[in-house]
């Protein structure tokens, strides 16, 4: 039996370690271990493929995700489900390094048997995941997770891209973010399934309340999906202080989940999401081909230099080279197409 064979059974089997030798295999740039990955793949998927319910969690630094994510994973592994939370943390652009801290504010259900937490650094990858979240995912999955978290890292309203990873998209927002206006913006807003205002607890009690009437009112100027039963998207409050609460948004997220499955909505969504995510891929690689195949990193460090030396992007010099970078970059891989077909 090989180390792949070897590591799918104790996947399947629900080992710990050894999922995390998988995502570590799955998230690694070395040629041998992208290898490896693929073989874990192909043995993962030749079996009866594990379905899991995949909720993103999404919203503004501050907002409580990790807080939230904490509290409802207690909720669930006490009634003897298994949670995995794959949290993304923002890379930094000086250093490269990430803090990871997720971990530390959930470090009650991280000793929980039944859950499993595993920080990501983003790496630069913009939707507010990282760049192997999906097949992470899936490991997760064949290792028999009830339910996976997904919670972004947390940058703003461009985190749209974990809405093609997941079932289920709840936007957290916090009281008194802003009017109804405000709660009009597009894209996030368009994507999100459940609004949960957090904090809402104390002295913001009434505040959340409020927040929340104004992005109710808000949902209502969006076309209506054919994804969603009576009453979705809808808003909600939500304190950690509070249990009513979370039991409310987690029966919200339940009832959802449910309609969506019976009635073909969950297939559809996942086949759609997977058609973009090889859409993406091939994307991916293709720029990836073209890098390798042309001098484009020389040229753009020429075009640099004039830039320097006329103040603006916008030179006839900077256009013309640019335009001649284009042609160039173009043929330079239409003649080595030409030479790998008659090779």
């Amino acid at each position: 039996m090989n180390n792949c064979q070897q590591l799918a059974q104790e996947i399947r089997a629900g080992n710990r370690r050894a999922l995390s030798r998988a995502i570590t295999l799955a998230e690694s740039t070395h040629r041998q271990h992208r290898n490896d990955a693929d073989s874990l793949f192909d043995i993962l998927s030749a079996a009866d493929i594990r379905q899991s319910l995949r909720i993103a969690f999404t919203g503004a630094p501050g907002v409580g995700k990790s807080t939230l994510i904490n509290a409802l994973g207690l909720l669930l592994t006490h009634q003897g489900m298994k949670v995995a939370v794959l949290a993304v943390d923002p890379t930094s652009a000086h250093t490269g390094g990430s803090i990871l801290g997720d971990k530390t504010r959930m470090d009650i259900l991280s000793r929980e048997r039944l859950s499993y937490i595993r920080p990501s650094p983003s790496r630069h990858i913009l939707g507010g995941v990282a760049k192997h979240t999906r097949e992470v995912i899936f490991l997760c999955e064949q290792a028999g997770y009830d339910f996976i978290f997904v919670e972004t890292t947390g940058v703003g309203q461009s985190e749209t891209k974990v809405g093609q990873l997941t079932d289920i998209f709840v936007l957290l927002v916090a009281p008194a973010a802003g009017d109804e206006l405000q709660g009009v913006k597009r894209g996030i807003m368009e994507l999100a399934d459940i609004i949960a205002v957090t904090k809402a607890d104390g002295a913001l009690k009434d505040i959340a309340r409020q927040t929340a009437a104004e992005y109710q009112g808000a949902l209502r100027l969006f076309a209506r999906r054919d994804k969603d039963p009576e009453k979705f998207p809808l808003t909600c409050t939500v304190s950690v202080q509070e249990t009513a609460t979370i039991n409310r948004l987690w029966q919200s997220v339940v009832t959802l989940g449910h309609w969506r499955q019976s009635h073909g909505m969950q297939k559809k969504i996942r086949i759609e999401q997977d058609s973009a995510w090889i859409h993406s891929r091939l994307h991916e690689e293709i720029v990836k081909a073209i890098e390798m195949q042309t001098d484009i990193n020389q040229k753009s460090q020429q075009i640099a230099r004039i830039i320097t030396t006329t103040g603006t992007a916008f030179s006839p010099e900077v256009r013309g080279q640019l335009r001649t970078a284009i042609d160039s970059s173009l043929s330079s891989i239409q003649i080595k197409s030409k030479e790998a077909l008659s090779s």
